[in-house]
């Protein structure tokens, strides 16, 4: 049996899809419109305020992290995760610290996010 062109240089024993029957790629986590609508309200009020400059996204296939950064060359102060795997057990929504450590959790996106909300009270001595 001849070789169709696109297997002509496929290794021993593999063979590469025809065009027409290309597997579609893996699907992604990514946050819906609701969800960067509240997002990038937040960090609108942060940026107004002076405390964030800059912002990133990254939309794995186990998660999507939205980071945030007090400047672009630095790493980022928190990262909201929205991991699906955990939608059932500790709450799809997370907020990450820079060192690593989880101050929030939950099923809500508003919820999570005060907890970046809260300004350090001061009192005097």
């Amino acid at each position: 049996m001849p070789l169709r062109p696109w297997e002509a240089h496929a290794p021993a024993g593999q063979s590469y899809s025809s065009p027409s029957q290309s597997q579609k790629p893996p699907e992604r986590v990514a946050f819906d419109r609701k969800e960067l609508q509240t997002i990038l309200g937040f960090y609108g009020t942060k940026v107004a305020e002076g405390e964030w400059r800059d912002y990133a996204m990254d939309f794995g296939k186990d998660k999507a992290t939205f980071s945030v950064f007090r400047r672009a060359s630095e790493v980022p102060l928190y990262r909201i995760v929205k991991d699906p795997a955990l939608a059932r057990k500790q709450g799809i929504y997370s907020v990450v610290a820079q060192t690593g450590l989880i101050l929030k959790r939950g099923h809500d996106l508003s919820t999570v996010l005060r907890v970046l909300a809260k300004t350090p009270k001061l009192s005097t001595i």
